[in-house]
């Protein structure tokens, strides 16, 4: 089992070192990052095992950083060779320019995972035999399932980052995620359900039989709720949403604009808003890739600075930016461990981990109380963004009216309609109840996706616009 991604490579350490160390000659910064994954998925539908998949990967990618440009090139040849031409295409970037390496970012003695490896355990037998499981619980379960699909993923990641000036680092990153999906029919109609659940740690984790029957159940649950469901109306009501997962809403529609290369060029709908008051009283939001096991966690980003709890906007005052090293240097401010790349074969840009909006003091039992006629979302599916102006549309899987403060029928066909440097105004309520999201998010940018994790209370926004049927 690899443990170290030299071990994958025809070079050393050394010689990495002394490659990189020419082809940064003159550079602002740069890198070596190295990358041995495995990942294994399974997919059990229609009663039998549709699809197994494993898959073996290693390469690294070069980049060398010159004032706000770069040059990068990859490979998944693993020989000297490959790598000194890689080294001959990125310093090309250097067009005459000579500058100071900036210095290696600081170490960090947080490790947040230990080398674990989903793909060995549990065995692949054991995987197929659990998903089989699923599949038989939820169809005896209940006489209304006509269709259970469900999927079990895993990766194991190890990575190195090499610099010019000897600093090497390593990490090792496993992931994994369990999906329940159910489709039931009643007089006819059919709809469906799904949960899932995931994060940085052994399959152990959520495939207990509490877990995973936990997950079956709630799958079932949201089917009937969706089933049972009216058109949803359209208009501009108040709307509360739940805890947990609906801070997707938060991650899309702020955070990105949060990040620091948008800000850096004026993009961003909050460029040159750092001490400004950009949300209501009592919003905190935060990105913090350092909770263990969660799905954004990591050690260490992928140039190597160590993942901390960075502050963005505090009691609705915007109070900085998700940095990596090359826009935090151009703008004068420290990196925030935010510098994430896809694999190997990508550039790292700015991204977030796990972005979170901090508890308030209401209950949200009280909150529901004060809503005479709105909206409660309790859970979002897909949705589109435009970053530049935070523009957002998202589509509820799971809403309810509201009327005189108790939730009464469900909904469907709702989608949420705004954008976020408005949305963040409009927040007048916000809960004790903050929870994680179940670890399902992947966040795609420049098409890069990586893992990323949400978290937030109950919050009541004033006048959100809802598209619906009538």
């Amino acid at each position: 089992m690899t443990s170290t991604p030299f071990d994958a490579f025809d070079f050393t350490a050394e010689q990495a070192r002394t490659v990189l160390s020419e082809a940064l000659s003159g550079a602002d910064d740069g890198e070596l990052f190295l990358e041995v994954s495995t990942s294994e998925s399974l997919a059990f539908d229609d009663g039998r095992l549709k699809m197994a998949n494993f898959d073996s990967e290693r390469g690294f990618g070069l980049r060398s950083v010159f004032e706000d440009s770069f040059g990068f090139a990859h490979s998944n040849d693993p020989t000297l060779a490959a790598l000194k031409r890689a080294a001959a295409t990125a310093s090309a970037a250097r067009q005459g320019r000579n500058a100071v390496m900036a210095p290696p970012p600081a170490r960090t003695n947080n490790v947040l995972y230990g080398d674990i490896d989903p793909i060995v355990s549990p065995g692949f037998d054991a995987k197929a035999k659990l998903l089989a499981e699923i599949d038989a619980y939820l169809r005896n379960k209940d006489d209304e399932v006509v269709q259970v699909a469900c999927s079990l993923s895993g990766e194991r990641r190890v990575i190195a980052i090499v610099r010019a000036d000897g600093d090497v680092r390593t990490d090792i990153r496993p992931l994994v995620r369990l999906n329940v999906s159910v489709t039931i029919e009643r007089q006819g109609r059919r709809e469906s359900g799904s949960a899932g659940a995931g994060g940085r740690a052994e399959f152990e984790r959520w495939i207990a039989p509490e877990h995973w029957k936990a997950l079956a159940d709630e799958a079932l649950r949201v089917a009937k709720v969706n089933i049972a469901a009216v058109d949803a109306p359209a208009g501009e009501w108040e709307v509360m949403l739940g805890a947990g997962w609906p801070a997707i809403l938060l991650h899309e529609a702020v955070g990105h604009g949060l990040e620091g290369d948008f800000n850096r060029k004026g993009s961003s709908a909050f460029a040159g808003k750092v001490g400004q008051h950009v949300a209501a009283k009592g919003v905190t939001v935060i990105d913090d890739g350092t909770i263990a096991d969660r799905r954004g966690s990591i050690t260490f980003d992928d140039e190597g600075t160590p993942s901390q709890r960075t502050t963005l906007i505090e009691d609705g005052k915007l109070v900085g930016y998700m940095q990596d090293r090359m826009n935090a240097r151009l703008m004068g401010v420290a990196p925030t461990g935010n510098g994430r790349r896809e694999s190997y074969a990508c550039p790292p840009m700015p991204r977030m981990t796990n972005t979170l909006m901090a508890n308030g003091d209401r209950d949200p039992q009280e909150m529901l109380a004060d809503v005479k006629d709105g909206i409660f979302a309790k859970n979002f599916g897909g949705g589109q963004v435009d970053i530049t102006s935070g523009k957002f549309v998202f589509r509820c899987t799971e809403a309810y009216r509201v009327r005189n403060g108790k939730i009464e029928e469900a909904i469907k066909g709702a989608t949420l309609i705004g954008d976020g440097p408005t949305a963040l105004t409009k927040i007048s309520a916000i809960g004790n109840d903050f929870e994680m999201d179940p670890g399902v998010g992947t966040c795609g940018k420049a098409g890069q996706g990586v893992p990323v994790g949400v978290g937030q209370p109950s919050l009541t926004l004033q006048g959100l616009t809802l598209g619906g049927a009538g």
